[in-house]
């Protein structure tokens, strides 16, 4: 009610002829969802220079326009806050050749008739990459030798869809300057044979992450810029106007983002690499003394306690139910885990922990208890098994929990890893909701928010979570906003706020779950100005 009277009378200050300049642009007869409490539902929006200066209705604005004010006739259609991207991973790879492989999990034998196809039309020592699943990561026979056998010239790197593993051959290691003997990095590990050091070629957590990071830094500054303004263009396509990228090199990758000059805006959040001299925070993630570009800007440090169910390698109090005895590991010692929260502490940095086994879980809502920390507004990056006992501490943290739709996709693995009981308490997101826990989302994977919407109110993991498509976009656009301290400026549609918004080809509160993946925007605005445009922008 607030904000309606404060509209109506900004309008009738400017029929009153005010000093006020008039908006830039209008966005009129509207379905305007604005995420915010005091207006949620509104049919027009009115912007000068990059800011929001007024929403309401139709009739209330459109008294506002001049002549030199841009109207845009949105006939019916849905506008929501520019979604912002909380969680994402951008690979910069060399020149590589592609494995067509059948996804989601193919078998060794799949791989190794690709990959001799793939060799034939390839040249000597160009790169080879696939995507696999935990198929070729489980079978003993999937080794850098037989990888050899087909590709003894190319550097071959088979990595697993969740990022948590992956199968090279000796001229990848070789190029990345990797003995046949290498220790085991923190927070990682080789597969070895039998009784020896000598590597098989399989690397998990820190350990291949760790060669990411090596690929990366090779890349050239103009492979890098050039990845950046691609996704860049593909994101605005969707309306997504911020994204929160991790990367190992944050202030490289900062410096190259400010180069490329793209339309939407980035957070870099530093994913260091353990004994480098990132590690906890420093060295390349030390904070930037100024922005280098006024869309960019870094803050924040990540770390990776365990990993996914899918390779059986998230932290459990139990053993899978698949493979008995075992319950998973732990990247790091338990006492390891303060110090590291330390670090971001002493830094002024929010801690962002990717946790998802209930073990690590409830060791990590523990320490979050620390009132040093509250401040900081930690982040729990997926918290698949988070201890619904543990929820009312969890609020006391203040901690946000960041939530990847695209990962509640593979019921039947969830059945098979930990059975029926945990899978009934697999990946809560409703009951977050419902107990006030702060939630945001991000695509680590699928880059389309609206097939991750999708995901969110239908989550085949778990029914019981499932959101409301109101509850998924508040957590893609405001709830994103929080969990980067942006909550002052973005993730809303209000006076005041940043003009970052998008307009939809379809209605996805009206249309059925099946058909939100086919959402488009069809108008992108970042601070007022044209990300993307599919022609609803009239000329100036």
């Amino acid at each position: 009610m607030r904000a309606l009277l404060a509209t109506a009378l900004l309008a009738a200050s400017w029929a009153g002829c005010s000093s006020e300049p008039p908006p830039d642009m209008l966005l009129l007869g509207g379905r305007v969802f604005s995420a915010d409490p005091e207006t949620p539902w509104a049919e027009a929006v009115a912007i000068r220079g990059e800011r929001i200066i007024a929403i309401g209705t139709d009739d209330e604005l459109a008294r506002l326009a001049a002549d030199g004010t841009r109207v845009v006739e949105l006939a019916g259609r849905v506008v929501i806050p520019g979604v912002n991207d909380a969680h994402v991973h951008l690979e910069i790879w060399p020149e590589s050749a592609l494995l067509p492989l059948p996804a989601p999990d193919p078998t060794f034998d799949v791989v190794l008739g690709a990959l001799a196809e793939v060799v034939a039309d390839t040249p000597p020592r160009r790169w080879i990459r696939g995507t696999t699943g935990t198929a070729v990561l489980e079978d003993l026979a999937a080794t850098r030798f037989a990888l050899d056998d087909v590709a003894p010239d190319n550097p071959v790197w088979l990595g697993a869809w969740t990022g948590h593993g992956a199968l090279l051959n000796t001229r990848a290691l070789q190029e990345l300057e990797v003995a046949a003997d290498a220790p085991d990095p923190p927070g990682g590990f080789f597969v070895r044979a039998t009784g020896t050091q000598e590597l098989l070629g399989k690397a998990h957590e820190y350990a291949v992450w760790g060669l990411e990071a090596r690929l990366e830094a090779r890349q050239p500054d103009s492979a890098a810029i050039a990845r950046y303004r691609e996704f860049a263009a593909r994101a605005a396509r969707f309306g997504i106007t911020s994204v929160q990228l991790f990367a190992s090199d944050a202030a490289r990758t900062e410096r190259l983002l400010a180069r490329a000059d793209t339309s939407i805006r980035w957070r870099v959040i530093s994913l260091p690499i353990p004994g480098e001299d990132a590690w906890p925070v420093g060295g390349r993630s030390a904070p930037a003394t100024a922005p280098a570009h006024p869309r960019v800007h870094r803050s924040g440090v990540k770390w990776i306690l365990d990993g996914t169910p899918i390779e059986r390698l998230a932290w459990l109090s139990a053993p899978y139910a698949d493979r008995p005895g075992w319950s998973g590991r732990s990247n790091f010692a338990e006492e390891e885990l303060l110090p590291l929260l330390g670090s971001a502490v002493a830094a002024g940095e929010q801690p962002l922990v990717h946790a998802v086994g209930d073990r690590t879980l409830r060791h990590l809502i523990e320490a979050l208890q620390s009132p040093r920390l509250a401040p900081l507004r930690p982040r729990i990056e997926h918290g698949d098994m988070i201890p619904l006992d543990r929820l009312d501490a969890l609020v006391r943290s203040g901690a946000v929990v960041v939530q990847n739709p695209s990962h509640f996709t593979f019921p039947e693995v969830a059945e098979a890893r930990l059975g029926p009981e945990r899978r009934a308490a697999l990946q809560p997101l409703a009951r977050l909701v419902e107990h006030g826990v702060p939630v945001a989302l991000g695509s680590d994977g699928p880059l389309n928010p609206y097939l991750n919407v999708m995901f969110a109110v239908t989550h085949p993991n778990n029914p019981r979570e499932a959101l409301s498509v109101e509850q998924a976009v508040l957590a893609y656009t405001a709830g994103s906003a929080f969990a980067e301290f942006a909550e002052q400026e973005k993730g809303r549609l209000a006076p005041g706020m940043l003009a970052d918004l998008c307009v939809l080809s379809q209605d996805i509160f009206a249309v059925p779950p099946g058909d939100l993946p086919e959402t488009e925007s069809v108008l992108t605005l970042v601070g007022g100005t044209a990300a993307y445009d599919a022609g609803l922008l009239p000329p100036r």
